[in-house]
């Protein structure tokens, strides 16, 4: 098999990937207390601030990211925000 054969079967492959992956989107959900400092998602359900990578602290409560379904309460986190 050429090299230009062998680029082409690769190529096909790739793009039969992606294209089965965007068929198949991944389920996530919002996942409380796992945020790093800096890597939340969002803002905050309290509304101590209202925009993504803004955590002071690594896994606060009170801030989210989110994670493949089936997955936060592994990881150690609540799938709502503490109550208030």
């Amino acid at each position: 098999m050429s090299n230009k054969a062998l680029v082409a079967v690769a190529l096909a492959g790739l793009l039969g990937s992606t294209m089965a992956m965007a068929a198949d989107p991944v389920k996530t959900e919002k996942c409380y207390g796992v945020a790093k400092a800096g890597q939340n998602d969002c803002a905050t359900k309290n509304g101590t601030h209202s925009c993504a990578g803004q955590a002071k602290k690594d896994m606060d409560p009170n801030e989210w990211k989110k994670v493949p379904a089936g997955t936060c309460e592994k990881m150690g986190g609540k799938m709502e925000a503490p109550k208030a």
